[in-house]
């Protein structure tokens, strides 16, 4: 069977790439190890404020937000954020366990018409000049045009691809589970000479999730009952009685980085591109925005519209983004150590947080809302995503997030209706003359000119800013939106 992108791998990451690439009418299929999409246990435990933007601009986080609970605060270190004073409709995490946002997701594509190929695993592939051939532990082998490895950090793709995982080793050990207690143990978080641990009630099940520091740093392998009893004997003198787990896993913080998003014809995207410490709940959104920065140039490359060249920017792009946020994990584990020095930087970093302009660009960071694309000099939102701005158009008022719903590029016009040409593109392009009150405020830039147009990539980012002066105009167009 052929298909022109096969994903491998139905997490968050490789659910949010299908259905950006079905959006724009890709041949698209989603092969997965898994029988079953329950997951087993809690993994990520929310979103943060860009990625509830990012399924805002499609149209999706209401949905969502339905399902979780907001919350205008995040954790810094073990230390409160506060986030909700930040310039989005978003300034707040929601709390949502992944397997809800699978589950979502999943139904979303499923109305996409994408099909989900479940209880088969990529065990190798070979590519050519004009595709790639996939090998699967069951079923028949699949040709297509495109192999996108989202199958997590021991990536079977990663690793045929031969693509080098450079890093630095684990430094701490936790073992985290749900399971019953016999006795009532202390609620909330603990820290001692092991490292930091927490109990916490999950709620209307009668059990409880633990999270609980080891004293071996590098244990491996799969953890058992007797494993996360004894760390609790450990950690708090006594096991409470736990019993009948229902998932028990190990993570530490190991931190690693592909040193290339692509190869030929095979791309990364999410653990399999980068894994790191779960401090900050970094991972989950790293993974959904590699996704939609990397659909619509994988869309317009597979549909004929961009050369292939365009997909090197997804490496230019979102590398460095993603080792910027590796970075800021290493430096979260480092403040919940349980060391007097690390106590006295947590300490330090507790008097920043007080000032509000370095709380709020920690806040903008953590929340993923400060990226800049290196898209050259001008004004300072070349590069930067799109604030959702209250519009007022000839087909009445919007918003920006509402025009990005089918996923294609859209020239915003401020200034006289019809002056932004887009002559040869408009079939690609959508042009929206409107008009937009108050001040344009930017994370960690603070108040900025009102623009006179923009041109929006599908990702939500600003690929060209300008006005009554079009220099640059025609190249951002060729450039992102393909050639007239």
């Amino acid at each position: 069977m052929e298909h022109a992108v096969v994903i491998a791998g139905a997490g968050p990451t490789g659910l949010m790439l299908a259905g950006e690439l079905a959006l724009a009418g890709v041949d698209v299929a989603v092969v997965e190890r898994r029988v079953d999409q329950q997951l087993a246990g809690t993994r990520a435990r929310g979103l943060h404020a860009r990625s509830i933007e990012l399924l805002d601009q499609r149209g999706l986080a209401e949905r969502f937000i339905a399902q979780g609970r907001m919350a205008p605060r995040a954790q810094f270190g073990g230390m409160p954020l506060h986030i909700g004073d930040l310039p989005t409709r978003h300034a707040c995490v929601l709390a949502l366990e992944q397997q809800h946002v699978e589950r979502l997701l999943a139904d979303w594509i499923a109305g996409l018409g994408v099909p989900v190929l479940r209880g088969r695993e990529v065990t190798g592939f070979a590519q050519d000049d004009d595709g790639v051939d996939i090998h699967l532990a069951a079923g028949g082998p699949l040709r297509a045009r495109y192999l996108v490895g989202c199958d997590g950090g021991r990536s079977r793709v990663r690793k045929a691809a031969g693509i080098e995982f450079p890093g630095w080793d684990a430094t701490t050990s936790s073992l985290i589970a749900e399971a019953a207690m016999a006795g009532e143990p202390p609620w909330g978080i603990r820290r001692d000479a092991i490292g930091l641990h927490a109990i916490s009630r999950i709620e209307g099940s009668g059990r409880v999730q633990v999270m609980v520091a080891e004293q071996c740093a590098d244990a491996t392998g799969e953890p058992t009952l007797r494993e996360l009893a004894d760390a609790l004997v450990a950690a708090y003198g006594t096991d409470f009685g736990i019993h009948a787990p229902s998932s028990i896993s190990r993570f530490g913080d190991t931190t690693r980085q592909a040193a290339t998003y692509r190869d030929r014809r095979v791309l990364l995207a999410g653990d399999a591109a980068h894994v790191h410490a779960p401090d900050g709940g970094q991972g989950l959104d790293l993974g959904l925005q590699d996704a939609v920065n990397l659909g619509w140039k994988l869309a317009q490359v597979v549909l004929g519209t961009s050369p292939e060249s365009l997909l090197d920017t997804y490496h230019a792009e979102r590398h460095p983004a993603g080792a910027r946020m590796l970075r800021k994990t290493m430096a979260l584990v480092a403040l919940r150590r349980p060391d007097d020095r690390s106590a006295a930087l947590r300490e330090a970093f507790a008097e920043l947080l007080a000032n509000d302009d370095a709380r709020r660009g920690f806040a903008a960071s953590m929340c993923g809302l400060d990226i800049r694309h290196d898209l050259g000099d001008g004004h300072p939102l070349l590069g930067r995503r799109m604030p959702d701005r209250d519009l007022v158009t000839a087909d009445g008022p919007t918003r920006v997030f509402q025009l990005l719903h089918a996923a294609r590029p859209v020239l915003l016009n401020f200034g006289p209706p019809g002056s932004l040409p887009i002559a040869g593109q408009s079939d690609r392009v959508r042009r929206v003359d409107a008009t937009s009150a108050g001040p344009w405020e930017l994370p960690s830039i603070g108040t900025v000119d009102a623009p006179g147009g923009v041109l929006i990539r599908p990702d939500g980012h600003a690929a060209w800013v300008g006005g009554a002066d079009l220099r640059g105009l025609d190249d951002a167009l060729a450039t992102w939106c393909g050639a007239r």
